[in-house]
């Protein structure tokens, strides 16, 4: 069984509102860089906005 030592969590954070909507995970050997853009809803503008990851959770 694969273990979870290469994941880490990260936030998405809405770049119109700047409110940190989703908590998602990355593989930190294969994409060791930053999240460019995704296209997410936020729940406080209420449409589909670009997000960015931001500060990495434990």
């Amino acid at each position: 069984m694969a273990k979870k030592g290469n994941r880490i969590l990260l936030l998405l954070e809405c770049t119109a509102c700047k409110a940190r909507n989703y908590i998602s995970e990355k593989n930190k050997v294969n994409t060791p860089d930053k999240i460019t853009e995704l296209n997410k809803f936020c729940t406080k503008c209420k449409k589909h906005t670009p997000h960015k990851e931001q500060t990495r959770l434990k």
